[in-house]
């Protein structure tokens, strides 16, 4: 869907910017819910990628899309024309959007997809601001920084590092939490019992197990999923009192699928033993019906864990110069709420660090339940609604709220 122009409307136009993974536009979406919410008549818009992501889940929302054309970035040199093609006519894209729709503010949602919708709204002088939730700003919310107005962080360790710029080009930093949809919300609300309700009649579990959940987030983990497997009889000589719901991304289903019947834990049967998905879009009763889980340490993902509120192993994504999914998860550990085990990419060693893990804290109820009180203290659920109030500032619609 392409937006149009609408000159006869007086609602505001909020733009969003970005995408490509679940953590550039499900944060922003669960913003644009509470936009829609405080101001039903207001319009929204995101300037996206090309990514079938995009396409389907923002296909599913009454925000309207607009795909840019952008290439990413690869280490080979023969890539960079192509990339640079991508980025000219993307920018371009943006601005004669920019220029025909007058949005009243632009958002970015972190990655390269936010950073031509950014720079021409700051170049036409419009309002920005740009949602960082993780602990350690990537590359484009670095360059980006110096032209926005406002940034939504969810962590206070985030601070010192856009404290670090040169002060003409510090913007201002929120300690909002990040955005999660309301179903996460909801799920905290049905507490333990009401929720966990939920999630055994969705994912058709066996109630009365307690289930570990697997994610590798939007689209998947190779090495989490190889660490799972790894260590499947653990699980089928746990089957009485623990199933599981592995989510494993549209790569690794077949490879994961085989991997569980070969090990005889059937995913349907008398009693439910494991879910194998590729993908839900019920995260929030899959979290709900969790006493534990497994996954990488995407800021979305934890603002998620958080949200709930359950114990966690996380196994963050090794590839990143600059680590950010590390920083992210010791956020979680030093509140005493998840545990580490560093990817080391190779299965020999993954499937070992992992085993310990989650033998030591499927055995031990208490602990998993300090771990979930302490990861339901963290969680921010009215994240988004902050978020929606300070946008709809910056238009000039209502007061500013207090921190």
């Amino acid at each position: 869907m392409v937006a149009s122009s609408d000159a006869g409307s007086d609602s505001p136009l909020i733009a969003f910017a970005g995408g490509g993974t679940g953590g550039h536009l499900y944060p922003a979406l669960a913003v644009a819910a509470a936009l829609r919410a405080r101001l039903p008549g207001i319009r929204l818009l995101f300037f996206a990628t090309q990514r079938p992501l995009d396409r389907r889940i923002i296909g599913a929302t009454d925000v309207e899309l607009i795909e840019q054309p952008l290439v990413p970035l690869g280490r080979s040199p023969w890539r960079w024309p192509g990339f640079l093609l991508g980025f000219r006519r993307s920018s371009l894209l943006c601005r004669r959007s920019i220029a025909d729709l007058r949005p009243s503010v632009v958002v970015g949602t972190g990655g390269l997809g936010s950073v031509p919708a950014l720079r021409e709204a700051s170049r036409a002088g419009i309002a920005t601001a740009m949602l960082n939730p993780d602990a350690v700003p990537g590359r484009a919310n670095k360059f980006l920084a110096g032209k926005v107005d406002l940034v939504f962080a969810q962590w206070a360790e985030t601070t010192e590092h856009f404290g670090r710029m040169p002060r003409r080009k510090r913007s201002r930093v929120l300690i909002t939490g990040c955005p999660v949809r309301a179903a996460f919300n909801e799920a905290r609300q049905a507490g333990l019992t009401g929720g966990r309700e939920a999630g055994v009649k969705q994912f058709q579990l066996t109630d009365g197990k307690k289930t570990v959940l697997i994610t590798g987030a939007s689209q998947g983990a190779r090495n989490i999923n190889r660490a799972v497997c790894a260590n499947l009889d653990l699980f089928k000589h746990h089957h009485r009192e623990w199933q599981i719901i592995h989510l494993t991304g549209e790569g690794d289903h077949d490879e994961v699928t085989q991997a569980y019947r070969q090990a005889g834990l059937t995913d349907r049967g008398r009693s439910v033993e494991a879910v194998v998905l590729r993908y839900t879009e019920h995260m929030a009763d899959a979290l709900a019906a969790s006493d534990l889980v497994v996954g990488r340490a995407g800021a979305s993902s934890l603002a998620e864990i958080t949200a709930v509120g359950r114990a966690a192993i996380l196994m963050p994504y090794p590839y990143h110069k600059d680590r950010h999914q590390l920083a992210n998860a010791r956020c979680l550990e030093n509140a005493s709420a998840a545990r580490i085990v560093p990817d080391r990419i190779d299965p020999e060693k993954n499937g070992p660090a992992l085993r310990a893990a989650m033998e030591e804290l499927m055995a031990d109820a208490g602990k998993r339940g300090m771990m979930a009180e302490a990861s339901r203290r963290m969680g921010r659920g009215q994240a988004a609604a902050a978020v929606a109030d300070h946008l709809l500032t910056l238009c000039g619609i209502g007061n500013l709220p207090t921190d």
